[in-house]
């Protein structure tokens, strides 16, 4: 009798797990049956932002459902990454990460409330982009082999903004490699900081090329260097930083991620159509247009490559003396 009732609670657990397991993958197959939540961790106007528009389009018209831009600022993206990392792992809240929430922040804050990897299921990169070094018009400077000589012959008067950490590291490491003493004035958002630099309030900064390529083009700041090896088609004016401080380099980056626990069936689908989305001629142009460089992945190798910039990251904020905060 005991053995009899041990079979029966037995068979009746392996027949729940098999309901719910059926149910899971019904629910995956039916997936998106509503509209989805795509979270960015910057304000509108950044690259950030516009590339999560472009993409959410994209998605939206690919799946057949509404993929929703939801703008969730402040603290240097970690209020956007933790929403995210908390959210039910539904396949209906993702997030579109930067090197800033994923690589910089557990280097650059003393608390975080989310893990970059373990909070986090990888789906594909996106993009990669340089950052400009502009300076408002009235900065006597136009090139970056000016710009030090005058910071020099000024100490502690020149400042430069930031908005994420692709804007504030590479201003470090420019004051660190070149000896400047340059006062760093943060802001939560990258148009932001650049709506202060062009009202002249602030002296320059790096900026995303998205986000700064227009300002540079209507001449309301002037570009005197770019973080890349090589100068960027979109302004081939404009001379690499490491022409001035060998090794200077330093790409931001945009990625595509889910809750951890989102069913693998979702991220498989998202993987394929965000590869498919980016392999698109028009998609591709645009993004170029903006001083992108498009690039996907499968979801294992925006593993990897999460691993190693946030290695990456942590090493150099370290070098350059970026304390914790």
């Amino acid at each position: 009798m005991m053995i009899r009732r041990h079979l029966l609670r037995a068979t009746c657990a392996c027949l729940a797990n098999l309901v719910a397991v059926s149910s899971a993958r019904a629910e995956a197959v039916a997936w998106p049956a509503r509209p989805v939540k795509l979270i960015v961790p910057f304000g509108a106007g950044s690259g950030n932002d516009i590339v999560a528009r472009l993409l959410a389009d994209r998605l939206s018209r690919a799946l057949g459902q509404p993929f929703v831009v939801h703008n969730q600022v402040g603290a240097n993206g970690a209020i956007g990454a933790e929403a995210a990392a908390h959210a039910a792992p539904d396949g209906y809240t993702l997030f579109l990460a930067t090197n800033t929430t994923q690589a910089a922040n557990p280097g650059l804050m003393k608390k975080l409330r989310y893990d970059p990897v373990k909070d986090f299921a990888p789906i594909s990169r996106v993009a990669n982009t340089p950052a400009l070094l502009v300076v408002h018009p009235s900065v006597q400077a136009r090139t970056v082999p000016e710009l030090i000589a005058l910071a020099k012959s000024r100490p502690g008067q020149l400042s430069y903004a930031s908005g994420s950490a692709g804007t504030r590291v590479p201003g470090a490491m420019l004051t660190s490699a070149a000896g400047l003493d340059m006062l760093h004035v943060p802001y939560k958002t990258i148009p932001q900081a650049l709506a202060d630099v062009v009202a002249g309030q602030v002296h320059g900064m790096f900026t995303d090329m998205a986000t700064g390529i227009q300002q540079v083009r209507a001449g309301k700041v002037r570009a005197i260097g770019i973080s890349s090896l090589r100068p960027t088609p979109l302004l081939p004016e404009v001379q690499p930083i490491a022409l001035t401080l060998p090794g200077f380099e330093l790409l931001a980056w945009y990625a595509l991620y889910a809750p951890a626990g989102t069913p693998q069936p979702v991220i498989a689908r998202l993987n394929a159509e965000t590869r498919t989305a980016l392999s698109d001629a028009a998609l591709r142009e645009r993004l170029v247009s903006l001083g992108l460089e498009p690039i996907s992945s499968t979801p294992q190798e925006l593993a990897t490559f999460g691993h190693s910039e946030l290695e990456k990251w942590t090493r150099l904020i370290r070098a350059i003396g970026i304390e914790p905060e």
